[in-house]
Parts: C-alpha cells; structure tokens; sequence
C-alpha cells in the first residue's frame, strides 16, 4: 500500500494513456440526465468528478450508491458502471436496470462480470490495471469519468487539463505532503477525527473518511460547511478533548463560509482543546483537491502503523460478501 500511495502520481499518467486510447459510441438519444452507479472506492471518484464539473456541465448529475436507479431513469439516461474489480453486486443489478430502460451504458472495470456484461451487449467498457484494492486505484476511475464525460461533449477539456498539470505538484511537493500527512496521524491518532471541509469538497472529505476507515481501521466522521453550521455546530456543546477536528480549507472558499471557517474553528478549539487545519496547494480546484487527498493517502498510512494495523486488510467486508452469497 506504502507503494501504490507513493506511486499515485504516476497512475495518473498511466490512466491518462488508457484514456487516449479510448473511444466511445455516440448515444443513440438525446441524453438528459447521467447517473453515475459505484460502491466505496470504485464509487467515490463520481463523487469527486461530479464537484469538479458541476458549475460547467448542464445536465444533472445523480450518484447512485445502491441497488436500484432513480424513477426518472430512461433511455434519455447516460448510466455509468464504475467497479473496479466488474462485480460489485449493487452496481450490477443497478445496471441490469439500466439496460432494461434501454438507457446508454458505459463503464470503468478491471474485468469481471461488467466486463462480460458490456461485452454482451456491445456497451463501452474501459478496462484499467487490475489486482489492487480498489481505494489505491482512485486516479483511473478520475480520469477515465472525465474523459467519458469530455469525449460526449458535456464538458470541455480543461478539467482533464488540470488533472494532468496535478501529477507534477504532488511529485514537486512529495516531502511537504508526507510532513503534512504525519501532523495529520500526529492530531488523529488515540482521539476520534471529525473532518470539515467546504461543500464543494465533499467528495474529498468523504475519500479522507473512507482512506481512515480502511486504510487505518479508524473511525471519524465528516461534515460540511456551511451545512454543519445548521446543525452540527450545535452538537459541540457536548464537545470535549476526545474529539479531533481537521478543516480542509482552499483558496477558492466563498467568502461567506470562509468567516463560517474561521467562527467554527474558533468554537471547537474551544472544546477540545486542538484543531488542525490542512491548506490546499495548487492552481485550481482540481490540483487543490489531489493535493489533499494526498495528503490523507499518506496519513492514513502513517495512523495504520501508529494504530498497529494490517493496511490491506478487508476481512469484515470479506466475511459480509460471504455471508450475503448464501442469501
């Protein structure tokens, strides 16, 4: 894991070589909406991608992480499998849905039965580097969901662009995000994280959340600005030093929630006694949001060592999927 975390600049660059390699079908439809079906670490790129895109592309995007598609699903649907080991069951089925409305289906994989699946039926499948767990291999499914998304036109190629220029900040700054990394482990580690971030970041808070529960076998939860302060806030009454927040701040923060930032950080300090606030480095949301999930890339492994912990580990999720097969 140690490996595949330092080498995440460099799946970038390979997924980009898989990218230009690919071409897609043009819908026989006039698309309406995407829904974009993915679990866990196969899922959690559409997160990412849908925050990235969402003030330049002009359908709506919904991120099914279940079973079953929404009731406005139809063959004005763009439906998107990601699953990187193509057996993900809740995804499957979504897509067996998918292709029962006659909606235009295209999907990321490492094989499996979405490969077999796409093979089928004639649907558009991108095959990435197989045999590793899914949360290490998060810089394919970026960018092939954004090269799907530019090949059909919905969006331009600047988001691409910035994903490219990514790949030399985190090398350029690798000491600096792994420094970074070990005050996180440091501020985490015997306490219980609480992790904030802008709305628009969402989808690199909850990948942070997800890299400490499986990466260090941790729990922590995470919340939204300004959303938190409606609600959560309020909670911090009952705050005390057992908590560890972390703010993930930008550059490009509203200037209202960048005061929200500023009152909320002084009122839980207050309670626990410590905060840590981790600053995003780049030239645009895209590099500002790599920069940091980098940074937890790193940390995570840091607090799996502190923690005494197997990183690769799985064996709860493993023990569910055998239990579920006899259902």
């Amino acid at each position: 894991m140690k490996q595949l975390i330092h080498d995440f600049p460099k799946h970038i660059e390979e997924a980009f070589s898989i990218a230009e390699k690919s071409t897609f079908k043009s819908p026989p439809t006039e698309i309406h909406n995407i829904i974009i079906c993915g679990m866990g670490g196969s899922g959690i790129g559409a997160k990412i991608v849908s925050n990235w895109v969402q003030n330049e592309i002009k359908l709506p995007i919904t991120l099914v992480t279940d079973y079953t598609l929404p009731s406005f699903a139809s063959s004005n649907s763009l439906v998107i499998g990601s699953s990187y080991s193509g057996n993900t069951e809740e995804t499957m089925m979504a897509l067996e849905e998918a292709k029962a409305l006659g909606a235009h289906i295209m999907c990321v994989c490492s094989g499996g039965k979405m490969e077999l699946f796409c093979q089928e039926n004639k649907y558009d499948c991108v095959i990435v580097p197989g045999g590793n767990p899914p949360r290490s291999t998060l810089a394919f499914s970026l960018v092939q969901l954004l090269n799907m998304l530019h090949s059909l036109g919905f969006i331009g190629s600047s988001t691409l662009n910035q994903m490219k220029a990514a790949q030399n900040l985190l090398t350029e700054n690798l000491s600096e995000i792994q420094s970074v990394a070990q005050e996180v482990s440091a501020h985490l580690f015997g306490k219980i994280g609480i992790l904030y971030g802008e709305t628009k970041y969402e989808g690199v808070i909850v990948r942070a959340r997800q890299q400490f529960n499986e990466n260090s076998k941790y729990l922590c939860w995470h919340h939204t600005i300004p959303e938190m302060n409606h609600n959560e806030l309020v909670g911090w009454g009952g705050g005390d030093a057992r908590f560890a927040p972390i703010f993930f701040e930008t550059s490009d923060v509203h200037p209202r929630n960048k005061k929200r930032f500023e009152i909320t950080k002084n009122a839980t300090e207050k309670k626990c006694g410590k905060i840590l606030s981790i600053s995003a480095k780049g030239a645009s949301m895209v590099e500002e949001s790599l920069y940091l999930i980098h940074i937890v890339d790193w940390a995570s492994f840091y607090l799996c060592e502190a923690n005494n912990q197997d990183i690769i580990d799985i064996e709860i999720i493993d023990y569910l999927k055998g239990e579920l097969s006899k259902f």
